[in-house]
């Protein structure tokens, strides 16, 4: 090989090396893009208005997107007829009637109630989620899946300290 032509290996490392930067990219500068998305929300109170109003833990997973351990909410095992609300505000999120058991440790629906909840992007863990939050007052409730029941196929996995229980 003459002493100027570049070995295929290296011009193949090259390629793969310039590929994988490529596809890095754009995942890397969308993480911490959160606030693109950021809106105001007709319930609104200042960062210690909320603490007062929510306990350490709805307030860790309510205004700083926080996830509680899986299997610690009560509301897992609430199978009674009634509404599921945000906890920061009482806005109704979810009927009894879409709840199931996913087997995933956080209290599970295939639907939310019409106009309850919205979402966003979540570039957290390097890959986009499609995240869900309270309609109202903005308050991260968890996460939406493609893996859920029929009729809808979703799987809306929320923390269960982000929402309290009214029966019917």
């Amino acid at each position: 090989m003459p002493p100027t032509a570049i070995p295929p290996m290296a011009t193949r490392r090259r390629v793969l090396g310039w590929l994988g930067a490529g596809v890095a990219l754009p995942v890397l500068s969308a993480c911490g893009s959160g606030d693109a998305e950021a809106k105001t929300y007709p319930v609104h109170y200042s960062e210690a208005e909320w603490r007062k109003r929510l306990t350490p833990a709805q307030f860790y997973i309510l205004r700083e997107e926080g996830t509680e351990r899986p299997y610690s909410s009560p509301l897992n095992k609430e199978h009674r007829e009634g509404t599921f609300l945000c906890a920061a505000d009482g806005h109704p999120l979810y009927s009894s009637k879409t709840k199931f058991d996913s087997h995933t440790g956080w209290p599970s629906f295939w639907k939310p109630l019409p106009g309850a909840v919205g979402t966003s992007t979540d570039f957290k863990l390097g890959y986009p989620r499609t995240e869900v939050h309270c309609a109202r007052c903005g308050g991260h409730l968890g996460h939406v899946f493609n893996d859920g029941p029929p009729p809808t196929g979703k799987r809306y996995c929320m923390n269960g300290a982000a929402m309290t229980f009214r029966p019917a």
